[in-house]
């Protein structure tokens, strides 16, 4: 059976997209005609068809991957054929993207190919990492216990992701209200004010005058200034995409106080937990290292992490290779070395991605946590300036009168 996309007019005159699978077109013909539907287009939908347009289309998130490894899992766990696993997940699913691309994995199987290399047909949807653990998983002949740990993985990763943007959301609102606020006293509030003490023609205090400067400024030249500032954004991302000025501006990244600390406490996280579920998946070790430096967003740690790779392929021990590389956090070296002489080097390195991760959150915490009085704080002060700025004319009014 293969899988084919079809256009088709339900009973009330309105269009149908969708995909199902049949022996022939002809029998896809007959499918919606048995619905009561008029078929426009059936067209056969090949892997290579399949792979092509997911290239335009969007990726799958990482909550739906995790449901559809879950479901695929229990299914598979179930003893149920793993054409049959794919077919029933797809029906389950209610995106059309979703469906047509499991089907067409599953038509990639029922030719006669391994699940992971079907699933490498669509790359955007599935990493490198998934596709190398579902290999393994096939080889050692325990696909759901490897299904099990990626939905566990991949669930795992879409919590952390959803509690930093929950976290980073309030301090980022409170900001740009912040900026809203004081910009807009600065531009439409204090020039009207200042107007009054400017026609008395009395010497206005140095605070006074610095505002009303600083006023001018943005009403005349604002708008430019927010041009600068994202055509800089632009170009500084354009250099980023240079992988030399990428590498040296990481490596100077790592050196910073709070964001070096991120930076290294988030890659050795991902790194910890890649290789975790490689290594427990029964993908030898030199693999898992390429593997895992592929998926790190540091370019530098991505550098070192094959330096490592290179050492240990030679003969030398994991911890000794990352101790060498520097970087990567000594308690990390410590239990790394622990599992590497007791045999217990996967383990070891799920205890390792967890306490990495639980440390990282809870000092993004901690930072966002005395980000929002600072914002409070600064808040305030621009508004006391401003005040300030405003009634030290008054005040002088007040005294000549007197």
């Amino acid at each position: 059976m293969a899988a084919y996309d079809y256009v088709a007019l339900d009973n009330n005159g309105r269009k149908k997209k969708g995909v199902l699978e049949a022996d022939s077109s002809r029998q896809i013909r007959q499918l919606l005609r048995d619905k009561g539907w008029m078929p426009l287009a059936v067209d056969e939908s090949s892997a290579k068809q399949q792979q092509q347009r997911s290239w335009f289309s969007p990726r799958i998130s990482v909550a739906d991957l995790a449901l559809i490894t879950r479901q695929l899992a229990t299914l598979v766990q179930g003893a149920l054929p793993l054409e049959e696993s794919l077919n029933t997940v797809a029906q389950q699913t209610e995106k059309p993207a979703i469906r047509s691309m499991l089907l067409a994995v599953r038509a990639r199987v029922l030719e006669g190919h391994s699940l992971a290399k079907s699933l490498a047909e669509f790359p955007r949807a599935f990493s490198h990492l998934y596709c190398a653990t579902v290999a393994a998983g096939e080889q050692s002949g325990y696909l759901d216990k490897v299904l099990n740990r990626l939905a566990d993985y991949t669930q795992s990763s879409a919590e952390s992701r959803q509690q930093i943007k929950l976290a980073i959301l309030y301090p980022v609102i409170l900001l740009l209200l912040s900026l809203l606020i004081v910009s807009g006293l600065m531009v439409y509030v204090v020039p009207d004010i200042v107007d009054v003490f400017v026609d008395t023609g009395q010497e206005l205090p140095v605070l006074t005058r610095g505002l009303i400067a600083l006023s001018d400024f943005l009403r005349s030249f604002g708008v430019l200034l927010l041009l600068l500032v994202l055509a800089a954004a632009i170009a500084f991302r354009a250099a980023l995409s240079k992988p030399a000025l990428r590498l040296r501006f990481d490596h100077r990244l790592l050196g910073l106080p709070l964001l070096g600390k991120v930076s290294r406490g988030v890659n050795t996280a991902r790194f910890a937990s890649t290789l975790s579920i490689l290594t427990s998946s029964a993908v030898p070790l030199v693999e898992a290292l390429k593997i895992s430096g592929e998926v790190l967003s540091n370019q530098w740690l991505k550098y070192k992490v094959r330096e490592v790779t290179q050492q240990v392929t030679e003969g030398g021990s994991l911890h000794a290779s990352l101790q060498q590389a520097g970087h990567f956090p000594p308690m990390m070296i410590h239990m790394i070395a622990s599992g590497e002489s007791s045999g217990e080097l996967d383990q070891m390195l799920e205890r390792v991605a967890q306490n990495q991760e639980r440390e990282i959150q809870n000092f993004i915490a901690l930072m966002l946590g005395l980000f929002e009085p600072f914002m409070l704080l600064f808040m305030g002060g621009c508004v006391l300036l401003i005040v300030l700025a405003i009634l030290l004319p008054i005040l002088n009014i007040n005294q000549l009168v007197g």
